[in-house]
């Protein structure tokens, strides 16, 4: 059932994940680890589809969600390293719109570390605005912080994709997606996309709802009070939780560069991998060493106004919290990375030069890091 390879001295990872699937954890899934910047585990396994007939391939593409986030913010950061973006400058100097509502003064950084205050609309809005990018960036430069600026932080779970594409759009003169595919994923041969292409939609791994878990979730508090901050982040519009959208041409061909990056874990662990070494991989500058100290120094750490859990912000990227087994990027402070809903994550480790990936298509229901990601964090980590 597993392909790929895997260097010997890593056979506990790859005993783990097929574990995954001989328990019925998995459905599907992938999980790929570079070290100084060269593979030594490059496995994947199981099904791409619900029924069952269609094998994971070496390059089955899934939908990895918030993981996408981490593309997002390496993009920011590059605009940074070329001189193209500010940091510390007003989010209105480039999207002069944003000011309204007294958000002049918000500064760009706000967006990346989760401290703007605007993880969600208030007014509902309609499912088709999902896919209108001018709708929701015009939606998001009316709105009113929902607390005051850099005062707390909440994670801004999908409008995070608009209020740093934005930007990347407006400072640099390209989308988020065109950027990374024209800058990095082609120079670094990378297969992920935000945007994805019609032509790889056969490649693409069905998802599939996992077991209900026992305790109450996420998802069951945003249905105990639909109006509440926590709801309209995550359901505003309401085709945010949709599943019949994920699976959708329009879903795939849209760029939210918040939610729906399609990847293989090879590509995503080459991605951190270069991060984990200084920053340049095979000749690609991907970021400048002070970019990459930067990006993981903390600027969040606390509970969550929106997730209502201790979480741990960069600029961009989740921070290990190596005290909560649920959200450590293994055991060294300094790795940073993001996870995303049902199960994937991508990080990278400076002080291991690790650069790791896990992407599955059965939806796990943990808020922060996946069980199964996290098992095989621990035998990687085990196996050094």
């Amino acid at each position: 059932m597993v392909q790929g390879i895997c260097d010997p001295r890593f056979a506990r990872v790859r005993e783990v994940f097929a574990e995954s699937f001989e328990n019925r954890l998995a459905l599907g899934a992938a999980v790929a680890v570079t070290i100084d910047g060269k593979p030594v585990v490059d496995l994947w396994g199981g099904v791409a589809n619900t029924d069952r007939t269609r094998p994971w391939q070496a390059d089955t593409l899934v939908n990895v969600f918030s993981t996408t986030k981490g593309i997002t913010a390496i993009v920011a950061h590059r605009l940074v390293d070329e001189g193209v973006l500010d940091l510390d400058a007003p989010v209105a100097r480039y999207w002069p719109e944003f000011a309204q509502a007294d958000k002049g003064t918000i500064a760009v950084r706000a967006l990346l570390d989760h401290r703007a205050g605007l993880p969600a609309v208030r007014t509902v809005l309609p499912n088709e605005a999902l896919f209108d990018w001018g709708a929701m960036t015009s939606a998001l430069a009316a709105e009113a912080p929902w607390w005051e600026p850099d005062t707390q932080h909440g994670y801004h779970a999908v409008t995070y994709g608009w209020l740093v594409g934005e930007v990347v759009r407006r400072a640099s003169g390209r989308t988020v997606g065109q950027y990374f595919r024209e800058e990095l994923a082609g120079p670094l041969e990378l297969d992920a996309h935000i945007g994805l292409a019609p032509e790889h939609d056969a490649r693409c791994a069905d998802l599939r709802s996992g077991p209900r878990p026992d305790t109450p979730t996420l998802f069951d508090r945003i249905m105990a009070d639909p109006t509440s901050m926590t709801a309209r982040a995550f359901a505003n519009p309401l085709s945010m939780l949709m599943p019949s959208n994920f699976a959708s041409r329009r879903w795939r061909g849209a760029e939210l560069p918040a939610v729906n990056g399609h990847a293989t874990a090879r590509a995503i662990a080459r991605l951190y991998g270069a991060l984990a070494c200084g920053g340049t991989l095979d000749g690609v500058r991907v970021l400048t060493p002070e970019s990459i100290e930067r990006a993981r120094t903390e600027h969040a750490h606390g509970v969550d106004a929106v997730l209502d859990v201790p979480t741990r912000f960069g600029l961009g990227f989740m921070l290990s919290q190596p005290a909560i087994r649920d959200a450590s990027f293994g055991p060294n402070p300094g790795a940073f990375g993001h996870p995303g809903a049902g199960g994937s994550v991508g990080f990278a480790d400076p002080a291991a030069r690790i650069g790791f990936a896990y992407t599955v298509n059965r939806m796990g229901a943990s808020i922060l890091l996946d069980p199964r990601a996290t098992a095989l964090i621990d035998a990687v980590y085990a196996s050094l």
